[in-house]
């Protein structure tokens, strides 16, 4: 069916600045686009449907090139600490919570974050037990790589004082060297495999959750990282085809498949951007370090405010070089979570040993921290940075005295990456962060938040123009997959999908751009999501 856009700016992103009047689609693609009376005279009688933009403003549509669309949908159903400031806060709100929850059964929660509390604090078993005794409580920090659970949880993971932490993880504990509650990375999984094994109506409830949602945010697609942490590579991918392609929620699914299921993935048939036009397999997703909240990012150095560590190494480098060899032997692409600079390094070095072979390009999701010799080995190599640009705005200020203000180089060093001609995608790595893309956007281009009294920006010169940081959600997106002849941009032959603003992002205050209204979602020419006025 032939649709008509027309009646507000449509930008392409061909170039910066380019607009054009009207485009037309048909069925899935984008026919033509350009002055809208040459358009009504050439498809005059193929034209079945008009949308007035009444003065919106239309882009390519928005992509998350790194998040958890399932956890996102988690998260909107379950206990969220995010916006709590203090650690009485999240106490009570988990109190709450559990007064409507059947003793001795579990409770999970997410997104607690000491560095915004008042008191900055972690939480612990103790304080979770004057709360909460009669649940086991799991409750994930918001990077997702430390957790805090109680003495129940403990109880029934059979966890005592004498339990050591496995390779790549961290078990804290106290001067008398007693449990607090508190795993990190690998360690979290003495607790999360006892966890009760999820249902797919669970995940197909989380997953409808998060794809409404994403659409009220403008997101067409995203790039997601779901397979392992649910009920398998077959149970999730299967809760995937269902919910998108059998019940119509069109969305545009790329799945990174964590290497601990890659060979369900290829024994099921599976290949790199196999699948289907909607629910699309992807690079074998690995970690290498945990974050700089836990103090788990691999450093090349001490870290600044507790020179006893400098992280956490999820592998050694033998068994990294090992699982990037397994992948290449399927000539499947790398994605690896390395947020230190030793993290990155030792992901570069498994690279070189073995190089891709065939289609694709590998990614390299964070590049928080690097160093200018690392920036320079990764010059010519088929990858894309999968960036974060909201990791400003939530890790700044405390993480300058985490890794120290005179070892800031090359850290969060968005401008820098593109100067030196790497391609990046943008990403949320929702939950974690918000899934808007807007506020990625912003944080892009104002490096600021409200910590920032004086509103210069952490890291100034880092700040992207918004041209450069919508780029990273539209064609940096389809790059990352190998879909930039197809998506991203306003061209004949892309896909018909877009995001349409109530206001120009290109014309309104940076430190506004977070309030601009999605209007529409139109995926596959279809229209997913409207606002009404």
């Amino acid at each position: 069916m032939g649709k008509l856009i027309y009646g507000g700016k449509i930008y392409t992103l061909k170039e910066e600045g380019h607009v054009v009047e009207a485009v037309y689609t048909d069925k899935q693609y984008i026919v033509d686009y350009g002055d809208k009376k040459y358009l009504e005279e050439k498809y005059e009688g193929s034209i079945q449907e008009e949308i007035d933009l009444k003065d919106d403003v239309l882009l390519p549509g928005f992509v998350d090139s790194h998040m958890h669309l399932v956890g996102h949908g988690e998260k909107l159903l379950r206990l969220d600490l995010s916006t709590c400031t203090s650690k009485e806060e999240a106490l009570q709100l988990l109190a709450s919570y559990a007064e409507d929850i059947e003793e001795g059964q579990w409770i999970i929660g997410d997104g607690w974050n000491e560095n915004m509390w008042r008191e900055q604090q972690i939480l612990t078993s103790m304080d979770i037990d004057q709360y909460v005794p009669n649940h086991p409580v799991l409750l994930n920090r918001i990077c997702k790589h430390a957790i805090a659970v109680n003495s129940y949880a403990l109880k029934i993971a059979n966890i005592t004082n004498d339990t050591l932490a496995p390779f790549g993880g961290v078990i804290e504990k106290d001067e008398a060297n007693n449990l607090i509650g508190i795993f990190k990375d690998q360690a979290q999984e003495l607790i999360t495999s006892i966890l009760p094994k999820v249902t797919d109506e669970y995940v197909e409830r989380a997953l409808r959750a998060g794809i409404k949602d994403a659409y009220r945010l403008g997101l067409t697609g995203a790039h997601t990282e779901d397979l392992n942490y649910y009920h398998g590579y077959e149970g999730t991918y299967r809760s995937y085809k269902k919910v998108v392609e059998d019940e119509g929620n069109l969305f545009r699914a790329h799945l990174l498949v964590h290497h601990e299921v890659f060979e369900e993935m290829i024994n099921d048939g599976g290949k790199y951007l196999g699948g289907s036009e909607w629910v699309e397999l992807g690079s074998m997703k690995i970690f290498a370090d945990g974050a700089f909240g836990g103090r788990t990012a691999l450093l090349s150095r001490p870290y600044h405010d507790d020179p006893s560590t400098n992280g956490v190494s999820i592998f050694t480098q033998e068994k990294l070089n090992e699982l990037v060899a397994k992948a290449r032997e399927k000539e499947v692409p790398i994605a690896v979570h390395a947020i230190g600079d030793a993290a990155f390094e030792m992901v570069l070095q498994a690279m070189e040993k073995h190089p891709l072979k065939g289609f694709g390009r590998d990614r390299l999701i964070h590049a928080t921290m690097l160093r200018k010799d690392l920036i320079e080995r990764m010059k010519g190599l088929p990858l894309i940075l999968d960036i974060q640009p909201s990791f400003v705005t939530s890790d700044f200020p405390w993480v300058i005295d985490r890794l120290g203000k005179d070892n800031l180089a090359y850290c969060y060093a968005w401008k820098t990456l593109l100067k030196e001609g790497m391609h990046c995608a943008g990403g949320s790595d929702a939950p974690i962060e918000s899934a808007d893309p807007l506020v990625g956007i912003q944080a892009a281009v104002t490096r600021s938040n409200g910590e920032d009294k004086q509103g210069n920006g952490y890291l100034p010169a880092e700040a992207l123009t918004v041209y450069e940081a919508v780029s990273l959600y539209t064609n940096g997106s389809a790059y990352a997959i190998c879909h930039e002849e197809d998506r991203g941009k306003i061209e004949k032959g892309y896909l018909a999908d877009f995001t349409i603003l109530n206001k120009d992002i290109f014309d309104v205050n940076p430190h506004d751009i977070n309030k601009i209204e999605v209007t529409k979602t139109i995926v596959g020419n279809e229209i997913m999501y409207e606002r009404f006025k």
